[in-house]
């Protein structure tokens, strides 16, 4: 049987290429709702970041998450994704 291709994605405050399941997808829909997407197949504008905790607080300090999706990012999106990886 063939192996499969695994999808890489680039996390947008590390710059690293990694497989598409150890990034978060951060998603801005055409009505400007911002969502963490798990599934990763959700329409819209997405960001990945990676699953790391330094990773999401250096998102949230150094706003890039906010340029990269042209929007403000609420504080319940940050605690969102800090709780993803804490499980």
């Amino acid at each position: 049987m063939k192996t499969r291709k695994v999808p890489l994605r680039t996390c947008i405050i590390t710059r690293e290429c990694l497989p598409k399941n150890e990034l978060i997808r951060v998603v801005k829909d055409n009505t400007n709702k911002v969502f963490v997407d798990l599934s990763g197949k959700a329409n819209g504008r997405g960001a990945y970041l990676k699953k790391d905790l330094n990773v999401i607080k250096k998102a949230k300090t150094n706003k890039q998450l906010e340029r990269h999706l042209d929007i403000k990012i609420d504080e319940s999106i940050y605690n969102e994704l800090e709780n993803i990886i804490n499980k």
